[in-house]
């Protein structure tokens, strides 16, 4: 994996999880509260500031997302083709054994003069 790879996987991580969504929640609830009810406000109602960061956060989230999720789709993509192979030679191998069982069942079957 390259770097940005690396970078995608590690930031859907952290994004996807319940952790990321209590803290968020956490620092737009304090934003709020705070916004409302100090006497220092930096960001009046509508918080127009919070939505700009809101806005740029989601601009960013989105393609990470989507790049992660196209890396993991090429990699099950990958192991998708790796099992087929897989599974053509192990049909291959079992054909031949059958044959080859057939023709030990006929070679039986001539000593014992079933046939």
């Amino acid at each position: 994996m390259n770097l940005s790879e690396r970078v995608a996987d590690k930031a859907s991580a952290i994004i996807g999880s319940w952790r990321f969504i209590l803290i968020q929640s956490t620092i737009l609830v304090g934003w709020v509260i705070f916004n409302v009810v100090s006497d220092e406000r930096f960001d009046e109602y509508p918080f127009i500031l919070l939505n700009l960061f809101l806005s740029i956060q989601a601009a960013f989230t989105g393609p990470i997302l989507l790049l992660s999720a196209n890396r993991q789709a090429e990699i099950d993509r990958r192991r998708a083709i790796e099992t087929l192979e897989i599974n053509r030679n192990d049909h291959i191998v079992i054909v031949r054994m059958e044959q080859h069982l057939d023709m030990h069942f006929d070679r039986l079957a001539q000593k014992l003069g079933i046939l």
